[in-house]
């Protein structure tokens, strides 16, 4: 499938963490081996507060947007329900109608439980189709999504665990047809989550300490087609494990240090070699990827083709810092790091939250070490509505 549809989805693969910028600068290198997977929005940073922290949040203090990072926050929201909408302009340098939007929210069933329930919607803007000879075929707007429904509860006071389903639908190429034998078609397919998390207060020297830790797999799902053929593509399936620790300086300030290890548990990319008999490749190191789920999933840790150095090269670092004035205002930080043969994404981030009444916003900017780089001056936008404190404020009106 990527061989017949590499002319017509040749702005897709920039999403597939900046393979094709990072093989520009280092040049066609076999050392390069990024993973790339279908549907790859399901991998970026939705809403400001996350993205203005190095792209974190699997241990930071929970909000509405943990059903994205991690559901098994949710138990631990203080509040009874809130909603929180984010809108991310999409390699904005590049193309200026694509853009990330994400909606989500969450409903306390009872102390111990809470339901959150999210839609993250990516439009890729239009696009001019072409066949692999470079002639026009027609104009389309290609767009996917993703549905989640996730259950969280405690099962302490300090711990809770949470399960998450999502429906993922994604429609690149309008049913267009490649030839007499291949015709395109949506991708859909069905994917869960499951995730821990994990918090408890310490007093040193009369000063609270929050410590908390948190993993999540995300996107644990079958392999997904777009066309009539036996070839699948597999989703970024994910593991996520954070550490966050918060302090109260004094009553009315404090600081979170968060810290957060990525890695998608999909098949590394082997060397290949050309065959000389028939044209074709063959392998000459690492795995075939073209193996079933669960093998492409377990088989993720121990199939790089350089061993146990290239499976460590394929774990990502996010780094992020938040300060907070009287919970109204925040200031954040962070950097996000992939190696240099793994797609090459080096950035720092900043941002702002302010919480007022019912209302709350959170604003990120990301910046790259390198210039002209895809990622370059990203936005994100997230405004959150708190529904129990607007009860509060309607009780005292009345």
């Amino acid at each position: 499938m990527k061989k017949q549809l590499l002319t017509i989805f040749s702005i897709y693969l920039l999403f597939f963490s900046t393979d094709l910028y990072s093989q520009s600068q280092l040049g066609q290198d076999d050392s390069v081996r990024t993973i790339t997977t279908a549907v790859p929005f399901l991998t970026i940073a939705p809403d400001g507060r996350a993205g203005a922290m190095g792209d974190l949040g699997v241990a930071t203090s929970p909000d509405a947007n943990a059903t994205y990072w991690n559901p098994a926050k949710l138990a631990f929201i203080n509040k009874e329900f809130g909603i929180s909408l984010s809108f991310t302009p999409w390699l904005r340098k590049l193309i200026g109608d694509m853009a990330l939007s994400y909606l989500t929210g969450y409903y306390k069933l009872s102390e111990e439980q809470t339901v959150g329930l999210s839609l993250l919607y990516f439009d890729l803007g239009s696009i001019q189709f072409t066949d692999k000879e470079g002639n026009n075929l027609n104009i389309f707007n290609p767009k996917e999504y993703a549905i989640s429904a996730a259950y969280s509860r405690k099962l302490s006071e300090n711990l809770g665990v949470a399960l998450a389903l999502k429906f993922i639908h994604s429609n690149l190429s309008g049913n267009i047809s490649l030839g007499p034998e291949t015709e395109t078609k949506p991708g859909n397919t069905a994917a869960g989550d499951l995730s821990v998390y994990y918090q408890k207060d310490f007093l040193i020297r009369g000063k609270k300490i929050n410590f908390a830790t948190g993993a999540n797999i995300s996107n644990i799902g079958a392999k997904i087609s777009y066309t009539n053929n036996e070839e699948k593509d597999f989703i970024p399936t994910n593991l996520r494990i954070g550490f966050a620790t918060t302090a109260d300086i004094d009553e009315y300030n404090k600081i979170t240090f968060a810290f957060d290890l990525n890695k998608l548990m999909v098949p590394s990319p082997p060397v290949y070699s050309i065959d000389t008999t028939n044209g074709g490749k063959i392998i000459v190191r690492g795995k075939d990827p073209n193996r079933p789920l669960l093998s492409g999933i377990f088989g993720s840790f121990s199939d790089a083709p350089d061993g146990f150095k290239e499976e460590m090269r394929e774990i990502m670092l996010s780094f992020g810092l938040e300060y907070w004035y009287t919970d109204l205002f925040a200031v954040r930080a962070g950097y996000f790091n992939e190696h240099i043969t793994k797609g090459n994404r080096k950035y720092f981030t900043l941002g702002i939250g302010i919480r007022y009444q019912v209302f709350g916003l959170d604003f990120a900017y990301l910046t790259t070490l390198e210039q002209n780089h895809p990622l370059a001056e990203t936005l994100r936008f997230t405004l959150l509505f708190d529904f129990e404190a607007f009860g509060k404020q309607k009780s005292i009106i009345e």
